[in-house]
């Protein structure tokens, strides 16, 4: 890669001296400022190849930079960095046209590489100052959170924002899958259109096919009139299939056809009905299973999964805990609860919580300590009996505590065989059993050693390759750890 020069703004001088070293060690030029008004002068000068600017800054915010500067030179990319890492950020960074946006603390080599690629681009990033801006203050976000885990979710999110691309959230129930496709509506080019849920696992199946696409008067018995469907309503807007693991497979096929030809008919109808509309679909099962037993159809799949999210379970970002607590907390106090505050003690044991049942179960026991309890305070004694409530029964905890790998599996596995017509489950259970076992392990691995593909390798005792392989396959999302 050539040289270039490179214009960094940050009004912190340790992180200003880090990507100067860094940098020019690469063969670039660099140009350090601490505000804004340097950076501009700079720029309207016609120097620099590439911006790399914070987002608050003494004299302006780094985010209102970015219009202006694609007004007078369109061609230069700008790389956004912030501490405010909420979803806003992250959505703001990509309307306004900026190149890539990094949480703070950034991984060093992943800000390198990101420069590598805005310097090599060989496209100008189309200007969107004058796109809408969402001015909702942070505590009205969908989401809350500034764990890694949500960064990289931020981070994808606002690159789809401008798209139309089907996307496939996948997530243990409870963990917020629809939050995720109603940012994806709600900050996206379909935001003046509908949103339009339907739950497959709710609905009888003998009536999820008119569900979606709607039924003529006399259909079948008891259709005395005609009835819209879920793709006609969600016209111009966002249809989100929540638990599509749990559509019948004729349904499935019906629904493919409408994916391929962008068109449908009405249960009962027989003039085509062009369709315009944004698909996000969910479940917490896993589809690759429900293909190899039969009950998915492996070409809706890779129609649905263009895009796939993983929504990471409350257990692998417990730092986000009481920012998820104090959200809640002042949800409940606007809705005329008793306002209501966390201690310390109480705070850290929430933290080290399991969680089984993920935000969902966070949010209703906060809405229960503010609405059962007099103290203005929490206390860990309060928390401590609230989760001991909520907690298995000692006995089934002692029943299994001492018990080893091996047994723990073989324990499962006689459930899995007795959930089963004649104890006998459909072919292919060895390499649904092994990839069960390895994506928690493989995860595990990779937290353990925070992304570091190289030691996870070690540690497994797998070639770095193979492992790659298994995450490509086992669609592992790797979070690299923070420094």
């Amino acid at each position: 890669m050539p040289a270039s020069t490179i214009l960094v703004a940050d009004d912190d001088r340790a992180i200003r001296t880090v990507l100067n070293q860094a940098l020019i060690r690469l063969g670039h030029e660099v140009r350090t400022t601490g505000n804004a008004a340097t950076l501009w002068r700079w720029v309207e000068d016609g120097q620099g190849d590439l911006v790399i600017t914070d987002v608050v800054m003494p004299d302006e915010n780094g985010l209102d930079l970015i219009p202006r500067i694609k007004r007078i030179r369109p061609e230069l990319r700008v790389i956004v960095m912030s501490a405010q890492n909420t979803l806003m950020t992250a959505v703001k960074a990509a309307e306004r046209g900026a190149f890539e946006y990094l949480p703070k603390p950034f991984d060093l080599k992943e800000l390198v590489s990101v420069v590598e690629r805005a310097l090599n681009a060989s496209r100008p990033v189309p200007a969107n100052g004058d796109a809408a801006e969402a001015e909702d203050p942070e505590e009205r976000l969908p989401l809350i959170g500034r764990s890694p885990a949500m960064q990289e979710i931020y981070r994808v999110l606002a690159r789809l924002m401008g798209t139309d691309l089907t996307v496939m959230i996948t997530g243990e129930s409870g963990t917020g899958k629809e939050l995720i496709a109603r940012a994806l509506h709600d900050y996206g080019k379909r935001r003046n259109g509908p949103f339009v849920p339907i739950n497959m696992a709710a609905i009888p199946r003998e009536l999820i096919e008119s569900e979606l696409f709607g039924h003529e008067k006399g259909a079948f018995t008891g259709a005395t009139t005609r009835s819209t469907g879920r793709f006609e309503q969600a016209q111009g807007g966002t249809l989100f299939l929540d638990e599509i693991g749990d559509m019948p497979l004729e349904a499935q096929t019906r629904l493919l056809r409408v994916l391929q030809e962008g068109e449908y008919t009405t249960v009962g109808g027989r003039t085509p009905i062009k369709t315009d509309v944004r698909i996000v679909a969910a479940t917490h099962r896993d589809l690759r299973t429900l293909i190899r037993q039969g009950l998915f159809r492996e070409d809706l799949f890779y129609r649905l999964n263009v895009v796939p999210i993983r929504l990471p379970p409350l257990r692998e970002r417990a730092e986000d805990v009481p920012a998820l607590v104090r959200h809640f907390l002042s949800q409940a106090a606007s809705q005329g609860l008793p306002g209501k505050s966390i201690d310390q003690a109480a705070m850290d044991r929430l933290k080290r919580h399991r969680w089984p049942g993920n935000v969902r179960e966070l949010e209703n026991l906060v809405r229960r300590l503010a609405a059962l309890y007099s103290q203005e305070v929490i206390g860990l004694e309060v928390i401590e009996g609230e989760l001991a409530d909520a907690a298995p029964q000692p006995a089934v905890i002692e029943e299994h505590q001492n018990e080893g790998l091996s047994a723990a599996v073989e324990r499962h596995l006689k459930d899995y065989f007795a959930a089963h017509k004649d104890g006998i489950p459909a072919a292919g259970l060895y390499d649904r059993v092994l990839r069960e076992f390895e994506r928690p392990l493989i995860t595990l691995s990779l937290q353990a050693t925070r992304g570091n593909q190289i030691k996870a390798a070690q540690m497994l005792g797998l070639n770095r390759n193979t492992l790659r392989k298994k995450i490509r396959d086992l669609e592992i999302q790797v979070i690299r750890g923070l420094k």
